[in-house]
């Protein structure tokens, strides 16, 4: 199993320990992500580890993450509009994708009656992400993907998509030109189930939602507000998950950008804890390297 962490200089590390289907995303007329050395203890004991600083691909045509190689080869945002629709621009030029593509792996070709190629379109709205995040969130050994959606009239929502063609979602935020920025997914309490993390109007409501992922749906579990990563224009998204030996922490700014908060699902509840302060974008990267 492959695994890495994205950072905003285009390295990410290669796995180490038992981390699911989550890779370099790689981005047409840019090249491949280079990869560097592993920090070890920043991979311990999380089963799937999608930390999002990632950097948009400026300019490019498609946006992909490699799969597992069976089921899925690479998940591919793609077709952009060549004029901007949403006009929201909250990921600073990142191009407004409008078609999820799923390049199938021998298994998945099976599954698909022979078909290379699954396509999701978008209908009425458009992809406002970064990167696909690819990952097995159920244990079936199928890798699902998981993405923001954007409608031009009811604003974002996670979606979690499946190699069938069909869409677990959370809720519309409900207004155009509101969005939320993705933090993780992992089994956050040990449950056996995975949870998918992301802040609800980082820029506004500033909120931290779970969300849990079972039996093909998603259902929030915990809330909390008070915390950010990401600031307007930014083409990328800060933060995300990290394990130090303790089981999984979600790293998040506070409202006002002034200290690294490590949050943690306990209980049914959101117990967060300072952990340093926060001094530039490389701070969240000693924050999640456990330093």
């Amino acid at each position: 199993m492959v695994g890495v962490i994205y950072e905003r200089c285009g390295w990410c590390r290669p796995d180490v320990s038992r981390i699911y289907d989550v890779a370099c995303p790689r981005y047409r007329d840019r090249g491949q992500a280079r990869r560097g050395p592993v920090d070890a203890s920043l991979m311990r004991h999380v089963a799937a580890l999608m930390s999002l600083v990632l950097v948009a691909p400026l300019g490019a045509q498609e946006s992909c993450a490699d799969g597992d190689g069976k089921w899925v080869v690479r998940a591919c945002f793609d077709e952009p509009l060549t004029e901007s629709r949403y006009g929201h621009d909250v990921l600073g030029g990142t191009p407004e994708w409008t078609r999820l593509r799923f390049d199938l792996g021998p298994l998945g070709q099976d599954q698909a009656g022979g078909k290379p190629v699954l396509t999701i379109r978008m209908r009425d709205m458009i992809i406002e992400d970064i990167a696909p995040r690819v990952s097995d969130l159920d244990g079936d050994a199928r890798p699902e993907v998981v993405f923001v959606q954007s409608s031009y009239t009811r604003g974002a929502r996670l979606a979690v998509a499946r190699l069938d063609g069909s869409l677990a979602t959370t809720p519309f935020i409900g207004t155009a030109y509101r969005w939320l920025a993705p933090v993780g997914a992992a089994d956050l309490d040990g449950d056996g189930a995975f949870e998918i993390a992301y802040v609800d109007r980082p820029h506004l409501a500033r909120t931290l939602r779970v969300w849990r992922y079972r039996g093909g749906r998603l259902d929030e579990i915990a809330a909390m507000t008070g915390v950010t990563n990401h600031r307007i224009g930014e083409n990328f998204i800060s933060g995300g998950l990290r394990d130090c030996g303790d089981g999984p922490e979600m790293v998040v700014a506070d409202a006002e950008w002034r200290q690294l908060l490590a949050v943690r699902l306990h209980k049914g509840s959101l117990v967060a804890r300072v952990i340093r302060s926060y001094d530039g974008t490389g701070s969240f990267d000693r924050a999640l390297a456990c330093e």
